[in-house]
């Protein structure tokens, strides 16, 4: 199974690119991952919010195929433990979809859009963290979950 991991700009802070590259490295052992950086539309005086959430809403959508299975990470989504997560993905692999999506928005959010196409939502957090942060997050998530899978001693329970 791919996972593919699409965000909405590019990560502009030094330690956290350090980090997403070193758990995308870590990642290679586990899994084929892919990851896709879409423009991110800067607000603008004659642009609203809901306008820009279109504009990347449309570059969101031509990403997808109808197979794919697409989990957008929101903070409206469900939470999970590492070791349900784990438990999810294992499910998620064994249905045997050709992909899964994970999407990280920009900094408003999702156009109703894209939510019309999510399959899940998930949340990585109650708590409110960057858009350029959560990417780190999740990827370290992930990792965890790879590791929890193959009973590894990464994660301690």
């Amino acid at each position: 199974m791919n996972i593919r991991l699409i965000n909405i700009g590019k990560t502009t802070v030094p330690y956290l690119i350090d980090g997403e590259l070193d758990y995308m490295r870590r990642l290679q052992h586990y899994l084929k991952f892919e990851r896709l950086d879409l423009k991110e539309y800067k607000s603008a005086k004659k642009q609203s919010k809901e306008v820009l959430k279109k504009k990347e809403a449309e570059l969101i959508l031509k990403q997808l195929n109808p197979k794919d299975i697409v989990v957008l990470l929101d903070e409206k989504g469900k939470e999970m433990s590492s070791e349900h997560f784990s438990v999810w993905l294992e499910k998620k692999q064994m249905i045997g979809p050709k992909q899964i999506i994970f999407i990280t928005g920009g900094a408003y959010g999702f156009d109703q859009s894209v939510y019309s196409r999510a399959d899940e939502l998930l949340s990585i957090s109650k708590m409110t963290f960057s858009h350029q942060m959560i990417r780190l997050l999740f990827l370290e998530q992930l990792y965890r979950a790879k590791t929890i899978l193959n009973g590894e001693k990464y994660h301690h329970s």
